[in-house]
């Protein structure tokens, strides 16, 4: 063998070409490069969150609903993307990097104020764009077989880019049109992609790795929640009695959908399919930005006002609006999961008794009932710790643990 071909396969080895499309996925753990990448979409979720926060208002909303829709669907394919062809190679790792760089620019221009902000923020969304459109269409490059799998992904993806694109020549309230253009587009490609797979008799489910994953993100915005809690109480200019009985039922509040969330959903394989998969991942989008909600919320439920009991009212609303959704998403979330034969029985009631709750918390929103941001939050702990204490009750019912324990 030349001098030449082994330098060549050193270099091949040494740069790492993607991993080769198996729709059978080996047990992982997850690496560090991956929980390095997590890292920065804790700032950027951080940054929408706080600046929701500062405008609570329905156009703070549905920005804070773009920005949310967008900075998760570029985590998602950045993972996605590891999880079917990442390697140990250099490639890999640089193109984690260049992701890394793009979503923190994302994070600084969305905050900016200045009159170039919407150019410069749609600029950066380009960037990702077009980013994670290479991501997909270079992996053809090295694997032939998986060009007709990442078509879709490569041309709706290219579609986007040029919608956001023109965005930047039209008046700005054009927006509103492009946007929810680009979001159909970026999110319709597994759905055509399923397709192509089921021709090849194949079908792609998601790995017990990516569940993983997609439970850390969840983890991360919950985190924004525990900071807005904070963030809260710091702007009280003297703390007293009051101030932090609101801190400790806030966090209780937060502690208790953590724990709905994760028992409900953590360690569960998700039901075969791509479309499955798909559906799920997208089910996290009005889940985790309701936790997005109550974070910004939980900001001005500490705040000094001459009338807390009117000034709270559409405070309140929001946050029951985002309890409803939250509990709603956990439900839907729990038909697209696998359960263990004898859990199977109380499912239905499980799912149930959270769009109860759901619904609960709807109508006593709409009901207007003026009072202090101290009983509110009363109020939605009762609500909550009933609802525990009954799916606590279903469960034991079932004598699992009993079983366990003999």
């Amino acid at each position: 063998m030349s001098n030449h071909m082994r330098l060549s396969k050193r270099s091949s080895a040494w740069w790492g070409p993607p991993r080769k499309f198996d729709p059978r996925f080996e047990e992982r753990k997850i690496s560090w490069l991956e929980l390095f990448y997590d890292l920065v979409y804790v700032i950027a979720i951080s940054k929408i969150t706080h600046h929701l926060g500062a405008h609570i208002s329905l156009a703070g909303f549905l920005e804070y609903a773009c920005f949310f829709i967008l900075i998760f669907w570029g985590w998602l394919n950045g993972s996605l993307y590891h999880d079917l062809h990442g390697s140990s190679g250099l490639r890999t790792r640089l193109m984690t990097l260049w992701q890394v760089m793009i979503i923190a620019a994302v994070s600084i221009t969305i905050t900016q104020t200045s009159s170039k902000s919407f150019a410069n923020t749609t600029i950066a969304f380009m960037v990702m764009q077009l980013f994670i459109t290479y991501q997909w269409w270079s992996v053809g490059l090295y694997d032939k077989e998986h060009r007709k799998y990442n078509k879709p992904y490569t041309i709706l993806y290219l579609v986007s880019f040029a919608l956001l694109g023109l965005n930047l020549f039209l008046p700005q309230g054009s927006a509103k049109f492009i946007l929810p253009l680009v979001v159909l587009f970026n999110y319709l490609p597994p759905f055509i992609s399923q397709r192509v797979l089921r021709r090849s008799s194949l079908d792609l489910s998601l790995s017990s790795s990516m569940a993983e994953r997609l439970g850390l993100f969840t983890i991360i915005v919950l985190g924004e929640v525990v900071l807005g809690v904070v963030n809260g109480i710091s702007q009280v200019p003297q703390l007293n009695f009051i101030a932090w009985i609101k801190f400790a039922l806030s966090l209780t509040i937060v502690f208790v959908l953590w724990w709905l969330f994760f028992t409900l959903t953590s360690n569960r394989e998700v039901k075969k399919g791509f479309v499955r998969a798909s559906l799920l991942e997208i089910l996290f989008i009005p889940t985790l930005m309701s936790l997005g909600l109550m974070a910004a919320s939980f900001t001005h439920f500490f705040e000094t006002v001459a009338d807390p009991v009117h000034a709270a009212i559409s405070l309140y609303k929001l946050f029951g609006y985002s309890l409803a959704t939250f509990l709603t998403g956990i439900s839907f979330m729990m038909g697209m999961l696998e359960y263990p034969d004898v859990v199977k029985l109380i499912r239905k009631r499980v799912r149930g008794s959270l769009l109860a709750t759901a619904f609960i918390f709807l109508i006593f929103v709409l009901l207007n009932i003026p009072m202090k941001p101290l009983y509110f939050l009363l109020t939605v702990i009762v609500i909550l710790i009933a609802e525990v204490y009954y799916l606590n009750s279903l469960y034991y019912s079932l004598g699992i643990e009993e079983e366990r324990k003999d």
